[in-house]
């Protein structure tokens, strides 16, 4: 998929991803030995886009799992087709074989391991799902593939590129870890979410994109319920363009806080700390 590291930077770039010599040599690495990548870190600071972006630099199919608390086997692998199968059995007395491809509904595991094409599996938020989920899927990390009791053993026609990743929530197990590259992506330095703003939002001024930044910085270090994410800088960015403001200056800042702060306990925390002032 990728030469080297440099060329992962090169060809993120190409895609508006700007990496770090982390990230790079972490997605080259998991390219080149075909391990998965658990991609971990706080939310908002590019896990998922990191996936959509290989797919996109590497022409591949991206397929999701987003992962939920209750999700299951007939979500993530498969399920049978029970409608189809209730018709075939009431039109024919024959005893046909109703645990046929022609009745399995293919999910996204079972999907990515069939594909024929370069694919990337996205498996998101992985920490949001039950225990059991991770006993699902250790044998597609592992192995490359997937055990229907119907069916027999299912092997990757061609390997997929897999990425996992957690908000770190709860802890993921031991037998799943050993199975990936492990990456972890913080909030990036004022400087680089500098130049990620201004990778997104290319029209606007750089001493403005340095002014977003240095001030997102500062609401991070608050003790916030949620912190703004890489993806809500940006969109603070496109509101002063909108707004046609030049300056983030104190006002601005207040008027434009429901942008990146989406808690009114973390609004009122950063007004009284920042001593913004108030309407």
């Amino acid at each position: 998929m990728f030469d080297s590291p440099a060329d992962v930077t090169e060809r993120l770039a190409a895609v508006d991803y700007l990496s770090d010599d982390a990230i790079s040599t972490s997605v080259f690495l998991a390219a080149a030995l075909g391990k998965p990548l658990l991609v971990e870190g706080p939310a908002g600071v590019g896990k998922t886009q990191l996936a959509k972006a290989v797919a996109q630099a590497t022409g591949s199919q991206l397929i999701r799992l987003q992962c939920y608390e209750g999700l299951d086997e007939a979500r993530a692998l498969y399920e049978w087709n029970y409608k189809k199968q209730l018709l075939r059995i009431q039109a024919t007395s024959a005893d046909d074989d109703i645990f046929s491809e022609e009745f399995l509904l293919e999910r996204p595991l079972l999907k990515a391991i069939r594909a024929g094409t370069p694919t990337v599996l996205l498996i998101d938020e992985t920490d949001k799902a039950d225990v059991e989920v991770e006993g699902l899927l250790l044998e597609l990390l592992s192995d490359f593939q997937v055990t229907i009791p119907e069916l027999g053993t299912i092997a990757a026609v061609r390997r997929p590129y897999v990425v996992l990743t957690s908000n770190a929530t709860r802890e993921l197990s031991e037998a799943l870890k050993r199975r990936c590259l492990y990456l972890h992506i913080a909030y990036p330095t004022p400087e680089r979410e500098r130049d990620i703003v201004l990778s997104q939002v290319p029209t606007i001024r750089a001493d403005l994109a340095e002014q977003l930044a240095r001030t997102v910085a500062t609401l991070r270090a608050l003790e916030l319920k949620k912190a703004p994410s890489v993806a809500e800088t940006v969109d603070w960015a496109n509101t002063l363009l909108a707004l046609g403001r030049a300056d983030l200056d104190e006002a601005t800042v207040a008027q434009t806080l429901g942008v990146v702060l989406k808690h009114n306990s973390d609004q009122t925390r950063a007004v009284k700390e920042l001593g913004l002032p108030t309407a």
